[in-house]
C-alpha cells in the first residue's frame, strides 16, 4: 500500500528534521538553525485563527527567523489568510514516492556510487558548493534511525553526494547534488537506483523524495524512474522577509 500524504510529511519531518519543535496554539513551531526552509517552516496542526498568525509570528521573529509557513494539502483556509497579509508564495515543491523494488532495478556500475557514513570531507565540499552548508549537514547529524550519505564517482573524479534516511519504513533521499560538469551523464539517476538498494536492505518499503516544482530536470526523472507524484506543498512568506 503506498503512503498517505500524512505518513509522508512525518517522513519528511523525522528525515530532515528541525532542530527544536514547539507547539504554539494550533501552529507547530520550527526552529531551523540555518538549515532551510524546510526545518524553519511553521505547520498548521488545526484550525488557524488571526490571533494564531499574530503569535507565531512574534516567535518566528524572536527566534530570529523568516516568517514563513508550509502550506500542506487541505491548508486552504490558511493559505487564504497568509495571501490576505500580503504573503508571498515561495519554492512550490512537489513529493515523489515509490514501491522500493520499482526503483531498485539495476545496480550502479563499478565504482560509480557509493554508501557511506559518517559523510567524506569530499562530500562536504560538494554539498558546499552548491549551496548545502553547515547549517544543512547538521540537520542530517540529527536525523535518526537508519542514515547513509551517497558519493558518486565519474570519469575517475568525484561527481556528487546525496543523503538518504529512514523513518517509519520510507526512506526519504534529501540534498542531492552534482557537480556541473558531472551533470547530464545519468550520475542523479544512480543515486536515488542505490538509495533504493539501500533502503530495502534496511527495511524500507518506499523510497520517497521532494524536489521544486521548476526543478524540471529533477521532476523528469523522478517521473522516469516511475516514482509517482502524490502531492504537493508550498511556501508563504511575509514580504518584508523575502530576500
Amino acid at each position: 500500500m503506498m503512503p498517505d500524504l500524512a505518513q509522508l510529511y512525518d517522513v519528511i519531518d523525522g528525515t530532515w528534521p528541525a532542530a527544536e519543535t514547539q507547539v504554539l496554539g494550533h501552529v507547530l513551531l520550527r526552529r531551523g538553525d540555518g538549515g532551510g526552509q524546510r526545518v524553519s517552516a511553521a505547520t498548521a496542526l488545526g484550525p488557524i485563527t488571526p490571533r494564531d498568525i499574530d503569535a507565531a509570528e512574534a516567535a518566528m521573529q524572536a527566534m530570529e527567523q523568516p516568517r514563513l509557513f508550509q502550506i500542506r494539502a487541505g491548508d486552504t483556509a490558511l493559505d487564504d489568510l497568509l495571501a490576505r497579509r500580503g504573503y508571498v508564495i515561495v519554492d512550490p515543491v512537489n513529493l515523489y514516492v515509490a514501491p522500493v523494488d520499482a526503483v531498485a532495478t539495476r545496480r550502479p556500475p563499478p565504482v560509480t556510487a557509493f554508501c557511506v557514513w559518517e559523510p567524506l570531507a569530499i562530500q562536504i565540499d560538494i554539498w558546499a558548493k552548491g549551496g548545502i552548508g553547515p547549517g544543512r549537514l547538521a540537520v542530517m547529524q540529527r536525523a535518526k534511525g537508519p542514515k547513509t550519505s551517497i558519493l558518486g564517482r565519474l570519469n575517475d573524479h568525484p561527481g556528487g553526494t546525496a543523503f538518504v534516511a529512514i523513518h517509519d519504513g520510507i526512506a526519504m533521499v534529501h540534498a542531492l547534488e552534482v557537480l556541473p560538469h558531472q551533470r547530464k551523464q545519468g550520475m542523479a539517476g544512480w543515486f536515488m537506483r542505490l538509495a533504493a538498494f539501500w533502503a530495502r536492505d534496511n527495511g524500507a518499503s518506499h523510497l520517497a523524495v521532494v524536489c521544486t516544482e521548476a526543478n524540471t530536470a529533477a521532476n523528469a526523472l523522478y517521473a522516469s524512474l516511475g516514482m509517482a507524484l502524490v502531492g504537493q506543498y508550498h511556501y508563504r512568506k511575509h514580504p518584508d522577509d523575502l530576500k
